[in-house]
C-alpha cells in the first residue's frame, strides 16, 4: 500500500503544530516546530489568510497526517462513515482510531503511529491468536492484541514492559503479558487529537 515516505517533520511544519509523528523526538528541543515554527518552502514565513475551503482542506490534511494515510484510503473511510448511523465526522474518527496500527500505538506498544505501522507490518502482533500484519485491519470490541511470543525477547518490548504508559479507557493493557484488549469503541471524548471533523465533512460535501 502506498504511503508517504518524505520527511515527517515537514508535515508538522506545514500544519503549524506538532503531529507527534516521530515519537520521543517530538518532546525534545530537536522538534522541528520548536526550531522552525513556520511552513516549509520559500514562502513559508509569509502570513496568508485562509478561505473557508482552505480551512477545510488543512483540517483534512492534518487528519490524514495524524493517522499516516493518503487520500484514497482516507476518502474510502469517509464514505464508509457516511453510511453508518450517527454523526459522520465522529464515525470517521472512530474508524481511524480502530485501525490496528493506531490501536497498537494507543496501547503503548509503539512510540508513534509510524513506528506502530512498521511493527505491525513486520508481523510482531497477533489479533485473537492469529498473526495480522495489515496496519489498516479494523479491530472490534473484544479483540485481543498481543505481541508474538517470538518478539518477547526484543529490547523494544522489554522497555515498554518497564514503562507504564497512559492508555485510553476504551482499551485495557497488560504490559506484563504484552497484550491488550479493546473493551469499547472510542467516543469523541476519548479521541484527543485536535481535529475539527465537521470541517472535513463540509469539504467532502461540497
Amino acid at each position: 500500500m502506498a504511503r508517504y515516505t518524505g520527511p515527517s517533520c515537514r508535515l508538522c511544519r506545514r500544519e503549524g503544530q506538532k503531529l507527534y509523528l516521530k515519537g520521543e523526538r517530538c518532546y525534545t528541543d530537536k522538534c522541528a516546530i520548536a526550531r522552525r515554527g513556520y511552513a516549509p518552502g520559500q514562502h513559508g514565513q509569509g502570513r496568508k489568510k485562509l478561505s473557508n475551503y482552505g480551512l477545510q482542506l488543512r483540517e483534512k490534511q492534518k487528519a490524514k497526517r495524524f493517522y499516516g494515510l493518503l487520500e484514497t484510503p482516507f476518502r474510502a473511510y469517509f464514505e464508509k462513515a457516511e453510511k453508518m448511523p450517527g454523526i459522520t465526522g465522529e464515525n470517521l474518527l472512530r474508524i481511524l482510531e480502530t485501525r490496528l496500527d493506531n490501536v497498537v500505538y494507543r496501547m503503548g506498544f509503539a512510540s508513534s503511529r509510524k513506528e506502530a505501522r512498521q511493527l505491525v507490518r513486520h508481523g510482531h502482533f497477533t489479533v485473537n491468536g492469529k498473526k495480522v500484519d495489515i496496519p489498516s485491519f479494523l479491530v472490534s470490541v473484544g479483540d485481543v492484541i498481543k505481541v508474538k511470543e517470538k518478539s518477547f525477547s526484543s529490547a523494544k518490548f522489554k522497555e515498554l514492559a518497564e514503562a507504564a504508559a497512559n492508555v485510553p479507557n476504551w482499551v485495557q493493557v497488560s504490559f506484563e503479558n504484552l497484550e491488550g484488549k479493546v473493551v469499547a469503541l472510542p467516543t469523541r471524548e476519548d479521541i484527543d487529537i485536535p481535529i475539527a471533523e465537521h470541517l472535513i465533512v463540509e469539504l467532502y460535501s461540497r
